[in-house]
């Protein structure tokens, strides 16, 4: 491998985990935004359960108002009732009386049902409040450990960093220039391997005249297709670049 181009290759492997890294520092702050989210929307679970439980135990509240007004009702016409001197009347009070008991055994019923749904409500209402308590717990775990990752992250992107400055500083001007131009626009792909007259970066066939370049390792060699630099690829030059990758 032609000597500048090793020195790039190593230099791409490092670039590449700073990309990698920096990716995944990007990344962090959605993994935040999506546990406090969590804790927002079970925040809202518990709201609309204890909205649906209240409306509940309104409705019973109104029906025992309901049954007690038609109680005093019939209490009132029972004393009307015993008042009363004409069979017609007595006969007619009698008759509300026993509309007004017919009602409130309706509304005894509906209360009973209501009853059973408020229970269910509040058995929902806990459920819902022990896994916002859960969540609210491990809110504070996941942030810390996101922060933790943060850390670690920039930490060796830093040390990364630092080995691409070093590497850098030992290629060539013109040459780096280049490469760093095919690093942004080859989406970190700048320095490919060349195997059966095939660029690995576009995938297209080059010349023979390439491909003898390469192979020579005389001067640095370019893909006519993509632009990319190019390194000739055998089995041993894929270990000897992973070598010396894993030095660095």
């Amino acid at each position: 491998m032609h000597p500048e181009v090793e020195k790039l290759v190593r230099l791409q492997h490092v670039d590449q985990r700073i990309a990698d890294l920096t990716k995944e520092i990007a990344a962090l702050p959605e993994a935040e935004d999506d546990a406090r989210d969590r804790v927002t929307n079970q925040t809202s679970n518990v709201d609309k359960a204890q909205k649906a439980q209240q409306e509940v135990d309104m409705e019973i509240k109104q029906l025992e108002l309901d049954v007690g007004t038609r109680r005093d009702t019939i209490t009132k016409l029972k004393v009307q009732q015993f008042e009363t001197k004409k069979n017609e009347e007595f006969r007619s009070m009698g008759e509300e009386i026993e509309r007004y008991e017919g009602e409130i055994a309706q509304l005894e019923d509906q209360e009973l049902e209501l009853m059973e749904e408020s229970e269910q409500k509040v058995a929902t209402l806990a459920a819902e409040r022990k896994a916002l308590a859960e969540l609210e717990r491990d809110l504070e775990n996941d942030l810390a450990d996101i922060d933790k990752r943060r850390k670690n992250f920039e930490a060796e992107r830093a040390q990364e960093e630092e080995t691409a400055n070093r590497l850098s500083s030992d290629v060539d001007n013109d040459l780096l220039e280049l490469y760093k131009r095919l690093f942004k626009s080859k989406n970190g792909s700048a320095v490919v391997g060349l195997t059966d007259e095939v660029c690995q970066g576009c995938h297209m066939k080059v010349t023979k005249s390439t491909v003898i370049s390469a192979k020579n390792e005389a001067e640095v060699t370019y893909c006519e297709n993509c632009g990319r630099i190019l390194y000739y690829w055998t089995d041993d030059s894929a270990r000897e670049r992973d070598r010396n990758s894993n030095r660095y």
